[in-house]
């Protein structure tokens, strides 16, 4: 179920922003900036049209022939670079990696599927926190696998640009889903090959 942006709405608000500020949205290097702005949303927020399920449905291209794994070998895509917003402030998370673990249940998908999917839920207002969850949900409807991990890394200009002013401060979630979150040996060996 894609849902449309109005742009031109957007334009408008954007529009007022800018002569909240104190701006005259008719100089020359503001006279564009309405309509940039809403394209740039469009592109950055492109996660928003979609729901975890259509995200899943559109990556879910998976190899079935010949895959003879053991039931506990583990996929894992490290350092997936993505970015997002943060819902609260609609400041930047930047400088975020995403790594995607997965042990695969018949089948394995396509490894740039799973960039795939990381990135398109980036790219939504966003918690870190969702953010894990949301990619975990995305891979298990298009793994069928229930055993999933996400570990995601960012600065959140939130933290590091206003407010508390801290440039150095990192936030690390961990979202464990399956065997994962149960088995204690399956952890330590995902956690061993994340410093590899």
């Amino acid at each position: 179920m894609k849902k449309e942006f109005d742009y031109e709405a957007i334009k408008g608000h954007i529009r007022g922003i800018l002569e909240a500020l104190g701006e005259d949205p008719e100089r020359e290097g503001l006279r564009e900036t309405p309509d940039r702005v809403a394209r740039m949303y469009g592109e950055i927020f492109e996660g928003m049209k979609y729901s975890n399920a259509e995200i899943a449905e559109m990556f879910n291209k998976s190899f079935e022939d010949g895959f003879s794994g053991k039931n506990d070998d583990i996929v894992l895509v490290k350092d997936i670079e993505v970015f997002s917003y943060c819902e609260h402030h609609m400041a930047l998370m930047y400088d975020m990696k995403v790594s995607v673990a997965y042990i695969p249940n018949g089948k394995v998908l396509g490894l740039s599927k799973i960039a795939r999917i990381a990135d398109m839920a980036a790219k939504r207002l966003q918690l870190q926190e969702r953010l894990g969850a949301d990619i975990a949900e995305i891979i298990t409807l298009a793994s069928g696998s229930p055993d999933v991990a996400v570990m995601i890394e960012a600065n959140h200009s939130c933290m590091t640009a206003r407010g508390i002013k801290k440039p150095s401060a990192k936030t690390v979630s961990t979202t464990l889903r399956g065997r994962f979150e149960t088995d204690s040996a399956l952890q330590n060996r995902l956690f061993m090959q994340m410093k590899l």
